[in-house]
Parts: C-alpha cells; sequence; structure tokens
C-alpha cells in the first residue's frame, strides 16, 4: 500500500513512537452504532465539476472524522522498531494476525540487537502464523542487523534510509515515517483503492497514481487521518463484496449508494468491528477507541473451533476478515 509522505505533522497525528513509549491503558468497552445515514441519499451529479469534487472529498472525510474520531493504525506497536517489524510481518495476512503473533516475537527480541543475533528457527516458529514465514524471518533478522551495524540500533527517520533495510520498500518505509514520526502521507492500501474509486476521487487503480490523484484534493495535513478514516470505513461499513449501503453516515455523498445492502436492519448486520459489536484488530488499542465503545483483539489461541473468540472469558463473534491478500 503506497504512502504519499510529506514533511510536516498530521492532523491530530499518532504519538511519535521511540523506544520505551508506553502502552495505551485500556478501558471497559461499551457498544457503539454507526451514524444513520439520510433516507434518500441523492448520488453525485454527472460532469462533476473539479471544484464540487473537492468539496464532496472534504465533505466525506469531516463527516468520517465523526463516524471515526478514534481512528489510528491498527498494528500494535510500542516504539518505531515494533512498528517496522509488525509492518513487514504485515504482508499477506491480517493485522489481527500479526498483533497476535507480535507480543511473543518482541519478549523474546526486544531491539535491534536481540533480534540481529536469533536463531533464525526459532523465529520462524514465533511468526509462522503470519505467513511466508521464512522470508519474512530473513527480513526481519536482516534489517535488524542493518539497524544494529549502520544505524546505532535505531530506526531511521528518513525515507532514503529505510529503504535501504532488508525487506523494507516505500510501503513499509511511508507506514513507518506516517505513524512513528509523524509525517503525513496516503497509504493506499486495498481499502482505500476500493474506497476513493466508489466515491469518484479517482478512476485510477495504480496505487502511485491514486495517491497522486487523492493528495491534490486535501491539504497534507489531512493526510494520514484520512487514510485511517477511509481504511476504517472500508474495513467496517464499505465493504468489497456487499458494502453496507443502508448503515453508511456518509451515503448523502456516495456515487456508488445501492451497490450493497439498502435495508438499514439487513445493513446493520453486516457491521464488523466495533460498529458491529465485535471486537478490533489491536490486542492493546487506543483508550479513545475503548470509550468508544471498541473492543480488543484476543490473544493467538483464543479462537475456538466454532471461529468464535474469547474476550474477557465471554464468546464474542470476532467479524475478522480471514488472513488473505485482502485482509480486513
Amino acid at each position: 500500500m503506497p504512502t504519499r509522505a510529506a514533511t510536516g505533522s498530521a492532523e491530530a497525528p499518532t504519538k511519535a513512537a521511540g523506544k520505551g513509549a508506553s502502552k495505551e491503558p485500556a478501558k471497559a468497552p461499551a457498544k457503539s452504532s454507526a451514524k444513520a445515514p439520510a433516507k434518500a441519499p441523492a448520488k453525485a451529479a454527472r460532469g462533476e465539476s473539479r471544484t464540487a469534487l473537492v468539496r464532496r472529498a472534504r465533505r466525506i472525510n469531516r463527516e468520517l472524522a465523526e463516524v471515526y474520531p478514534y481512528a489510528h493504525p491498527e498494528l500494535d506497536f510500542e516504539d518505531s522498531f515494533q512498528l517496522l517489524v509488525a509492518t513487514v510481518l504485515s504482508a499477506q495476512t491480517t493485522d489481527l494476525r500479526v498483533n497476535q503473533t507480535t507480543p511473543a516475537l518482541f519478549a523474546a527480541y526486544p531491539t535491534p540487537e536481540d533480534l540481529a543475533a536469533a536463531d533464525p528457527a526459532r523465529v520462524e516458529e514465533l511468526i509462522r502464523p503470519t505467513g511466508f514465514f521464512r522470508a519474512k524471518t530473513r527480513s526481519i533478522i536482516g534489517l535488524s542487523t542493518a539497524l544494529r551495524d549502520d544505524f546505532g540500533g535505531e530506526v531511521p527517520g528518513e525515507l532514503k534510509d529505510l529503504v535501504k533495510l532488508p525487506g523494507v520498500g516505500r510501503k513499509t518505509a511511508f507506514v513507518v515515517l506516517g505513524n512513528a514520526f509523524g509525517r503525513p502521507g496516503i497509504t493506499v492500501d486495498t481499502h482505500f483503492g476500493r474506497l476513493v474509486r466508489r466515491w469518484k476521487w479517482t478512476a485510477e487503480t495504480d496505487p502511485d497514481k491514486v495517491e497522486s490523484a487523492v493528495g491534490e484534493l486535501f491539504p497534507q495535513s489531512d493526510w494520514t487521518m484520512l487514510s485511517h478514516r477511509v481504511i476504517f470505513h472500508g474495513r467496517r461499513i464499505c465493504h468489497a463484496r456487499k458494502p453496507a449501503c443502508g448503515a453508511c453516515p456518509i451515503a448523502p455523498l456516495c456515487p456508488a449508494y445501492g451497490e450493497g445492502e439498502t435495508d438499514p436492519d439487513k445493513a446493520r448486520k453486516l457491521l464488523k468491528y466495533e460498529k458491529g459489536g465485535y471486537p478490533g484488530q489491536r490486542l492493546n488499542p487506543p483508550k479513545e477507541y475503548l470509550e468508544a465503545g471498541g473492543l480488543p483483539a484476543p490473544p493467538l489461541g483464543a479462537a475456538t473451533a466454532s471461529g468464535m473468540a474469547t474476550v474477557s472469558g465471554t464468546a464474542t463473534a470476532s467479524g475478522a476478515a480471514t488472513a488473505s491478500g485482502t485482509a480486513g
């Protein structure tokens, strides 16, 4: 998921993460629901002017900010090293599965120096649940070795340095820069690309062209939080195969309204994660997420054969997507 990055601070940015950063405190969850949509949404007119497009796009962003004031990166991390490793591990799997896997990995190898000296066979076993574990082991041990030998055990905060690390491309580098160093960026993953095309922000399918087109609609200060909000919406309401149109709070602004279920009651049954009353993807989500009714994800091994996940001793449908290239 290529990311458009820029120097500066993002709107309501994630706190810069460095060694020793503390976890967000957990609070008792309470169920929340999505903002109710208008009964008869009006589709965007054909031949929409550039000015009208910019206004509509920015209004959608404002609406999403109200619906997801707690939007955040859905990988658990305490510092830039953990985010870097978690992002490498997230290829071709879900954030949930990475979050369930990394606690044991970071407990065994908390620093780049520790992971650089690790036995590859042991690392492979620890990260096996994320898939492609042999290649990922080579990448995370390799990047840890480079951090130890070339950067004093610290994750560099420059794109040119990050992309020199084994297994780190521009996508991973921009995720780290945006969420650990506070540099605005547009993250074009599967969800982001799907939604911006549904909303007619762009017809482009190439991720680099998508980020360029969308970046021109918003000030740089909006880029990082815009990405989080769009991805949150794609994972919870605007699904790939059956979007919950009847429960969508931005239906009046969506040209694709009607592609999914429009009956409000049926649509509400399609909602995922906190919007449907199910656990999210992070084992240690931010305080704001918990206060809004979000539930922490269950640890690895908590799921039963029936697909139910245990949270605080209670069996609850997890609503989590399967581990695939379009991980939810």
